[in-house]
């Protein structure tokens, strides 16, 4: 019968008290699901969007957005890296804007360039490979290609990370280990790598697609990581040091040779020298046949005699002459150890002289003047070049390659799949790392079984045997049971664990299972409904002749389902969210469940894997829970309706 009667709902009064109900009812929804949206949304963050507070993320919404959020991916994080190759000043991935008209024309020429050029591996690297970051809480989510790359070798060594590091000389601890260095070979110090590893990686490189790649950019590294970083991103700055009167920065360009010609300063050569010497990766560097006989002096100098210098290179030579000056540097070795003190400058030992290969034998051959012979060698002239391709330039040096034009292209060809790609991307994150670790998710299955088995078996016997004998200490059991509960689990841990060191039972089922087989709250509700089962029910059953263990099964446990789903929802949280006590008492790594390797996960995470690894958590808990609660709605409601 309803409380409140059809009649009574006509009443104002009445329907005003049920509206507000229904008010108080939404908000306290509101105030659940609004949390759990921004949870939803911060498990798609990265450093763009980290501080970001929306229940949507802004990346679906706003291209600018997705465009600073796909900027961060392509550039592995690296801020130094889209300054260097974009020519940009942002300070930040979230202030980084796309360019306002893009030049289509000057974007295919570039792919054109890209096509017809056999350019060799270090004038570029690829982007979503690295997730190296200087923020902590942004840490952690696996990029695209990286996980391509893993898949790749998780393919061919099938599945077996020993195979790997047998195979390739390496010593990662897992497949969650495996990573790659983004690469950068601009700075001097900067060495390609040589190990097996390392060539494996430079061929999957070269098979990705060129809107994957971000080819480095000397100009660039000369202007923003050089110039700027020795006299500010004040002009006037650089114009009263180098006695010059440039308008901005957009007019200072890195020359090829040595910087001559009117207008051109002491200041300027002096800088160029140093880069080029000094800082400047020895990949873009060449000297002038002019410089053969300098080198000669220099190996002559160093090594004395011919046959010190085939030992250490390898090589037949018959005289130091033989010896051909390098054109494309190596990629390390004696021979690279050698051209760098060459280029430098190297000191005489006998003499104590020091000898520098004059700045206008050394010239610069990076992929800018690439680009710019190309357009050369196709237009003749800049002049033909702006009618062409609808350009400005003043000059040659002018020219930059159009990355950033032909990426932001590139980027509004697919932003469907980027939206997806970052809504996914943590959550793959999560899985990879919790399925390669296949021991714990079966540790979890077990623990949970056998704890909810434990915990449906165990307790209702308890119980079934307070309610149907009734002994006299009853109560005084019951008080004892409810006593347990005036302690915190955290109080009894200690004491557990020296209990189960004692009996050699750490790192196992048992000792997972046994300290929490009876629950003195469970048994206590179990029995008060027990207590509330027709007594006529067992007399029954007692005339027919059933014995008590078929009463106890036929009876007792089939007309409390709803208690007992009750008491299995309680079980399976208990262990499946189990973690201080399942890390203190199962310290090996074979028997960690899935809460402790989501925590080894979160440590090493950001904000946005760890809110993904959190509603994958969340997940199975939900599925039991939605089970449980339809018995538990079937076992008070229908009956009670009826």
């Amino acid at each position: 019968m309803p409380i409140i009667s059809r009649i009574g709902r006509k009443s104002f009064k009445v329907r005003l008290l049920i509206w507000t109900i229904y008010v108080l009812l939404i908000c306290g929804a509101v105030t659940m699901i609004y949390p759990f949206a921004l949870m939803v949304a911060g498990s798609t963050k990265s450093t763009t969007d980290l501080h970001e507070s929306r229940v949507i993320p802004s990346f679906l919404t706003s291209e600018q957005a997705l465009y600073s959020k796909n900027i961060d991916g392509f550039f592995n994080n690296s801020l130094e890296m889209m300054r260097t190759t974009y020519i940009s000043e942002a300070s930040a991935f979230d202030r980084v804007r796309p360019p306002a008209d893009p030049n289509g024309k000057m974007v295919e020429e570039w792919l054109a360039f890209l096509e017809e050029s056999d350019l060799p591996y270090y004038t570029y690297s690829i982007g979503y490979i690295s997730s190296v970051t200087s923020s902590e809480a942004a840490r952690g989510a696996v990029p695209r290609a990286l996980r391509e790359f893993k898949g790749i070798l998780i393919e061919r060594f099938d599945g077996d990370i020993s195979k790997l590091n047998r195979a390739m000389g390496t010593e990662f601890a897992g497949w969650n280990a495996v990573f790659v260095q983004a690469e950068n070979y601009l700075l001097r110090r900067n060495k390609p790598g040589t190990e097996s590893f390392d060539l494996e990686f430079r061929r999957f490189k070269t098979k990705q697609p060129v809107d994957n790649r971000y080819y480095f950019s000397a100009d660039g590294y000369y202007k923003t990581l050089f110039i700027r970083a020795n006299y500010t991103r004040n002009i006037s700055v650089y114009n009263r040091r180098h006695g010059t009167k440039y308008a901005s920065y957009n007019e200072v360009h890195l020359d090829r040779r040595l910087p001559s010609g009117p207008g051109r300063t002491d200041k300027e050569r002096a800088d160029w020298t140093e880069f080029t010497r000094t800082i400047l990766n020895l990949f873009w560097i060449r000297a002038d046949s002019k410089a053969d006989g300098h080198y000669h002096r220099f190996l002559k100098a160093k090594y004395r005699d011919i046959e010190t210098l085939n030992r250490g290179y390898g090589t037949e030579y018959k005289s130091f002459d033989e010896a051909p000056l390098i054109g494309e540097p190596p990629e390390g070795g004696l021979a690279l150890s050698d051209w760098d003190a060459f280029i430098q400058g190297w000191k005489d030992p006998d003499t104590g002289q020091i000898h520098i290969l004059p700045a206008e034998m050394i010239s610069i051959h990076s992929l800018d003047f690439m680009f710019r012979d190309y357009l050369k060698g196709r237009y003749g002239s800049i002049g033909r070049v702006n009618a062409e391709l609808d350009t400005t330039f003043k000059n040659w040096l002018e020219i930059i390659p159009p990355q950033r034009d032909a990426g932001y292209l590139a980027f509004k060809q697919k932003t469907g799949s980027l939206r997806w790609e970052f809504v996914k991307r943590n959550y793959i994150t999560v899985i990879d790392f919790i399925v390669p670790h296949g021991r714990g998710i079966l540790n979890t299955a077990i623990f949970c079984t056998l704890s909810i088995l434990s915990a449906l078996i165990v307790n209702p016997l308890a119980a079934y045997a307070l309610s149907r004998y009734k002994p006299p200490s009853a109560y005084k059991v019951l008080l004892l049971l409810m006593l347990t509960m005036a302690f915190p689990p955290m109080v009894t841990q200690i004491p557990v664990f020296l209990m189960l060191r004692d009996l050699n039972m750490l790192n196992t089922f048992w000792a997972l299972v046994l300290p929490c087989l009876a629950n003195g709250y469970w048994i206590f509700l179990l029995k008060g409904f027990f207590d509330s089962l027709p007594k006529e029910l067992y007399e029954s059953a007692a005339i027919d002749g059933a014995g008590e263990i078929r009463i106890f099964l036929s009876i007792t446990m089939s007309l409390s389902k709803p208690i007992l789903a009750v008491i299995a929802l309680g079980a399976f949280t208990a262990a499946y969210t189990n973690f201080t006590y399942a890390l203190l008492i199962c310290q090996d790594e074979k028997m960690w469940t899935l809460m402790v390797w989501l925590f080894r996960l979160q440590q090493i995470s950001g904000q946005g894997v760890v809110f993904a690894s959190l509603i994958i958590a969340a997940i199975p808990t939900f599925i039991i829970f939605a089970l449980c609660q339809n018995v538990i709605m079937r076992g008070i409601i229908v009956p009670v309706e009826k």
